[in-house]
């Protein structure tokens, strides 16, 4: 399977300002959640409205698996300002199970209770575990089970399916 990663970003550009402006949504906080996330959030900060700089979630030791056997994480640092009754969009490269974004979620809700959390979704597998949708995705895959979407950079930024078996 090939994967048009610009098509998929422009289209998520394109549907994130149309959302900005529908909804009324000015100078939001634009969150990557580390590391793909923010490898993401980095291309689509022209399309927020927002003089806010990028902010970054490492969400570590919010992940509900963190305590499993072998883990051995690569903590990143979580930049985020104040996030009182501000929009939030959160990026991330992949949704899968939903896990990593309740993982965020928790994490945001730590710093304040933002006005509102759009989540913008390069690629949305499908597989959702937990009750949670993108309301931008900028692609949605039907991949096997033993199938992965590998986003590596990041510059230059690129994306591959891999096997997992």
């Amino acid at each position: 399977m090939k994967l048009d990663l610009e098509h998929s970003l422009a289209s998520m550009k394109t549907q994130l300002a149309e959302y900005c402006k529908k909804n009324n949504i000015e100078d939001a906080i634009v969150v990557g959640i580390h590391t793909g996330g923010v490898w993401v959030a980095e291309r689509l900060m022209e399309a927020v409205p927002t003089t806010e700089p990028l902010a970054t979630l490492d969400i570590t030791f919010y992940r509900d698996d963190f305590t499993k056997a072998g883990l051995n994480p690569k903590v990143n640092q979580t930049l985020l300002p104040a996030i009182e009754d501000r929009h939030v969009i959160l990026v991330d490269d992949v949704l899968m199970s939903g896990r990593t974004i309740r993982a965020a979620m928790n994490e945001i809700f730590d710093f304040g209770r933002p006005a509102s959390i759009t989540l913008a979704i390069l690629y949305d597998l499908g597989q959702h575990e937990l009750p949670i949708a993108a309301d931008i995705v900028g692609e949605h895959l039907s991949l096997n089970t033993d199938q992965r979407v590998k986003l590596t950079g990041p510059t230059p930024l690129g994306v591959s399916v891999i096997d997992t078996h």
